[in-house]
């Protein structure tokens, strides 16, 4: 089990999280909030890599081995003179796995990533979304017991990103996975539960249902006539000639058609106040 317990971070004057207090077992969590909101920082946080006031624990494994975790950043790079497996290599030798199931766990990781055609390509040849996969592999190395992924599916192709999202689904049964993300889209096809940061605070949690459940009642499909400017307008379409909009509004509207809420429509109602 992961234990986040009042955590706050600030730089110089702007504080970045306050008091920030989860907890997670296995299972993918999607944390959602706007750029700014702290969630790389609260990564980083969880990983040590900042300084920070409060607690955060992680579980022993049932050994009593300190519990291995995989990272894949908001930005992450390759060598471009080594080669997508020699690439992997090197980050097993930093995790330290034996040099005796190295090559092992590499083909592992590369089978799950869709990589293994190109194992012996270079990175400097590499599209976007390899490199992308590339970080993916490397952060499943070694069967870690806590992996973050910040924004992993940036690049990616359609076809990848539902390859993603069906690999998200079984590392959460033996792992503990947060993904951040502004797709909310991707956060309703794999998180057991979510969390939506807000200015530093941990502003809602809870299953998908329940995140969608704080738009009950204020979702609404209107003509363009009946949308006022305090109205949040979600989307819009066209049928038979005329513009339809999917509105969030506090406002009682008995002639026009109330939707059933989602994720996103929840998510909305969180950041936007509504």
């Amino acid at each position: 089990m992961l234990r986040i317990e009042d955590v706050s971070k600030n730089f110089r004057r702007k504080q970045v999280l306050k008091g920030v207090s989860c907890e997670f077992q296995n299972g993918v969590y999607g944390l959602l909030g706007p750029n700014g909101a702290g969630k790389t920082t609260l990564f980083r946080c969880i990983l040590n890599l900042y300084p920070y006031q409060g607690t955060i624990s992680l579980d022993a494994e049932e050994d009593g081995e300190i519990p291995l975790i995989g990272y894949l950043p908001q930005k992450m790079g390759v060598f471009p003179n080594l080669t997508v497996e020699e690439q992997l290599r090197y980050f097993a030798n930093l995790k330290e796995i034996r040099k005796e199931d190295v090559a092992d766990e590499i083909d592992r990781v590369l089978q799950l990533t869709n990589l293994s055609e190109v194992r012996k390509v270079k990175g400097r040849k590499l599209s976007g979304g390899m490199v992308r996969r590339v970080g993916i592999a490397q952060a499943l190395l070694n069967h870690p017991a806590l992996i973050i992924f910040d924004e992993p599916t940036t690049g990616l192709d359609p076809e990848e990103r539902m390859r993603f999202k069906n690999l998200l689904r079984e590392i959460g049964k033996e792992s503990i996975v947060l993904l951040s993300t502004h797709i909310v889209e991707d956060v309703e096809a794999v998180c057991d539960r979510i969390l939506i940061l807000k200015d530093g605070c941990l502003a809602a949690k809870g299953t998908q249902e329940e995140i969608s459940h704080i738009a009950d009642g204020l979702v609404y499909e209107v003509s363009k006539d009946d949308v006022l400017s305090e109205d949040y307008i979600e989307k819009e379409r066209e049928a038979d000639g005329e513009m339809h909009f999917r509105i969030l509004t506090r406002r009682q509207l008995p002639d026009s058609l109330l939707q059933k809420p989602n994720v996103e429509d929840g998510y909305l109602c969180v950041l936007k106040e509504i």
